[in-house]
């Protein structure tokens, strides 16, 4: 009994202990994620940065252009552009820009020669990641005695170019078998190079066909690109109805060209079915129709018989039973004839008038014979 209250007093104990021993290690555990976390938080709001030696320096000169919170090992573009780069790299000073690659820290410090932009100022120093995650900051610079000009209005399009190959989609249907106008959806991914988002863009599709230059129509499509994100493009593409052939689709944004897709359209068989069937059966309903008034015009056959009979049957009556006799004798004389196997008389000779058909085996006598 006293062993067993032991052993339940030394377990109690090595327990009390354990628990006294493992209570701070939660605490301090939860401390340093919170410190770690609000230390990310920290880094992650401050966000990439830059900072010049200088605020301004002649054509010439050399300024110093520090960075912190880059992703680490990352290599970055610095460049001196005008007119705020609203223009792109375009406005930057390309020839004389300098690379360099951030440490561990994601920091970097190098030194950039004090170039002229091909634009006027205000002007920027632009540092920007190479490859990755695409990522850029600028700061104020002063490039002196370089001109100075009015901000240009700056679009909302952007500046937009075509990343993958177009397509056309979509088929024909029956009634562009018959003549209907054939229609398509040009497809395509743009991306924004620039550094303002395009907000509802206007792009001009033209369609051409041989050598006749391209008809070009605006259509606005209804969307916002990111500075430099892309975006998946659907414009209608329409043709004239009985078109057919080759033909080629164009897009152009901004005055200049992005893409050209080439369009076989077949030819519109059901309106050449058309006119062949109009090409017979036109001249056959005529035909029909002049033949049935051909019909009812003129005189029927039996109707010409009866006319015959009854003015025969008008004569008779006129002339007396005398020329009715006559008549029935003709009449019997011609049909005993034909019953006895012998040929009518010709039409043109009266029945005793007509030549005998039977030869005569008497020879004739000659002259002075008995």
């Amino acid at each position: 009994m006293r062993r067993a209250r032991r052993r339940a007093a030394t377990a109690f104990a090595y327990a009390l202990c354990a628990a006294l021993a493992l209570a701070p290690v939660p605490a301090m555990t939860a401390t340093a994620a919170a410190a770690g976390t609000s230390a990310g938080t920290a880094s992650a709001a401050e966000g990439p940065s830059v900072h010049l030696s200088k605020k301004e320096a002649g054509k010439g000169g050399t300024l110093t252009v520090t960075g912190r919170g880059w992703r680490p090992r990352t290599l970055l573009t610095l460049l001196i552009c005008g007119q705020n780069m609203i223009g792109g790299t375009n406005a930057c000073a390309n020839g004389d820009g300098r690379a360099v690659t951030t440490d561990a820290k994601g920091a970097f410090r190098r030194s950039l020669p004090v170039a002229e932009p091909p634009k006027p100022c205000p002007c920027v120093v632009h540092v920007a990641t190479v490859t990755g995650e695409p990522h850029a900051a600028e700061a104020a610079f002063t490039v002196a005695g370089h001109p100075v000009a009015p901000l240009p209005k700056e679009s909302t399009g952007g500046r937009l170019t075509v990343l993958d190959r177009p397509r056309l989609e979509g088929s024909s249907g029956l009634l562009t078998w018959f003549g209907a106008p054939p229609q398509r959806e040009l497809t395509v991914t743009v991306g924004n190079l620039g550094a303002a988002p395009a907000k509802d863009p206007v792009f001009q599709v033209g369609t051409s066909h041989g050598v006749f230059a391209p008809k070009w129509e605006e259509q606005q499509w209804r969307g916002t690109v990111p500075a430099g994100k892309k975006a998946e493009v659907r414009l209608p593409v329409e043709l004239t109805a009985g078109a057919h052939g080759d033909y080629l689709v164009s897009l152009k944004y901004g005055g200049r060209i992005l893409v050209e897709q080439p369009w076989g359209v077949g030819r519109p068989w059901g309106v050449t079915l058309f006119w062949v069937l109009l090409c017979v059966v036109v001249p056959t309903a005529v035909f029909r129709i002049g033949m049935a008034i051909v019909d009812r015009v003129r005189p029927r056959a039996g109707t010409s018989a009866v006319n015959s009979r009854t003015t025969g049957a008008a004569r008779s009556r006129s002339t007396g039973p005398a020329h009715s006799r006559r008549a029935r004798t003709g009449r019997r004389r011609r049909s005993a004839t034909t019953r006895d196997g012998e040929p009518a008389g010709l039409p043109w000779f009266t029945p005793d008038t007509a030549p005998s058909t039977t030869t005569s085996t008497e020879r004739p006598t000659s002259k002075g014979s008995a």
